[in-house]
């Protein structure tokens, strides 16, 4: 009988994406495998996990907000009544497994499944974990980490693994000069890779269009490409329009880019946040970055997975309190100009990405399925 995969993790590309790579390695080494995904109804994996040919089953959950909000009083409802929800579905489906890989919509999916005795296993790809792995570390069988900290924040007694992040395959079969003859890049140009995540932020979206009026245009050698995420598209297209940025060929802006590891690797300079997974993917490809860590995040945690970059020399960070205009073209000029330098930063990123983290994570799969197995036959 074929394997049976449930895989959630949703909102934002951050939980998305490892879930579907993920769900890659799981192909890679069982083809049969069955896989489904479970989301929520207004998250990205609307948009991406339909594309990968899976099925995807929803639940209603939302988070907290910090602020006094009747929308919490909803959270509160849904807390009480997604689990139920879940059930069915784990009922419906009859997974052998359920993976998750955080965002809120984790917490009813695998909470429901350790109940019913289905085996259960949440990865965290940020340093601080999040709230949904927090509330599910003594309910899930493994707890598997992008980073080897994270288990001096949590207190259970449950099976943690340090495996590193995973990335899909794309993110290392593809090379510069492959990916710029897809792109119809021509070698010897300068590209310049910008966003702010799969929803986009206005800080960087700002600072992309500054960079591209204040120094990709004016740079024959330069072709600059800015997702501004599904939020943020409508404000940063007005301000590139603007600016008549629009009527220079070089300069592309794209509400999401759907082919990333494709553009990463044909780029020279990448200009982005300081997510867990972005920096993976920055590190797998070995690229120079100019990070800006989102201040809106718990325990300011993207400033802290930047200044260990920033300090190993394998990243230049910018505070989002000292982005302006100038600062970051003069940035994205330094990097410009010192190819020595650039070619540092690549060989410092590559240490901080795990090559085998695909490898590890169908390790620990196969050994609780085993250990799983052993229980029912003992029953």
């Amino acid at each position: 009988m074929a394997l049976r995969v449930l895989l959630t993790g949703g909102g934002t590309g951050g939980h998305i994406n490892p879930a579907l790579a993920i769900a890659d390695i799981i192909k890679m080494n069982v083809p049969d495998a069955q896989i489904a995904f479970v989301g929520t109804e207004k998250g990205l994996e609307n948009r991406l996990i339909p594309k990968e040919n899976y099925k995807l089953y929803h639940i209603e959950i939302q988070g907290i907000r910090r602020s006094l909000s009747l929308s919490n009083v909803k959270t509160a409802y849904l807390v009480l009544t997604s689990p139920s929800k879940a059930k069915k579905i784990i009922k419906e489906y009859k997974p052998d497994i359920v993976i998750g890989t955080g965002g809120y919509v984790c917490w009813p999916l695998l909470k429901a499944a350790s109940s019913m005795g289905v085996p259960t296993m949440v990865h965290e790809s940020n340093a601080l974990p999040g709230v949904a792995v927090r509330q599910l570390q003594n309910k899930v069988d493994v707890i598997l980490t992008n980073f080897k900290a994270t288990e001096e924040l949590l207190d259970t007694d449950k099976r943690i693994v340090n495996v590193g992040n995973p990335l899909r395959k794309s993110y290392s079969t593809v090379d510069r000069e492959e990916a710029r003859k897809k792109l119809g890049i021509d070698s010897s140009k300068f590209v310049i890779l910008s966003f702010g995540g799969s929803l986009g932020a206005p800080r960087i979206n700002e600072a992309a269009v500054d960079v591209m009026r204040n120094f990709s245009a004016k740079n024959e050698d330069v072709i600059h490409y800015h997702s501004g995420g599904s939020r943020g598209y409508e404000n940063a297209m007005r301000l590139f329009v603007g600016y008549g940025l629009e009527k220079e060929p070089s300069l592309v802006l794209k509400d999401y880019i759907y082919d990333m590891p494709l553009y990463m690797a044909a780029a020279d300079l990448v200009i982005c946040r300081a997510g867990a997974m972005t920096l993976t993917e920055i590190a797998m490809m070995k690229k120079a970055a100019i990070l800006i860590p989102s201040p809106n995040v718990a325990d300011n945690h993207q400033y802290k997975n930047a200044k260990v970059l920033a300090d190993a020399g394998a990243a230049m960070l910018i505070e989002e309190n000292d982005l302006t205009e100038d600062s970051i073209t003069a940035a994205v000029e330094q990097l410009y100009s010192d190819k020595e330098a650039r070619e540092k930063m690549e060989d410092s990123v590559s240490v901080f990405c795990n090559r085998d983290a695909g490898k590890l994570i169908y390790e620990e799969m196969n050994l609780l399925l085993s250990i799983n197995e052993k229980i029912i036959k003992n029953d």
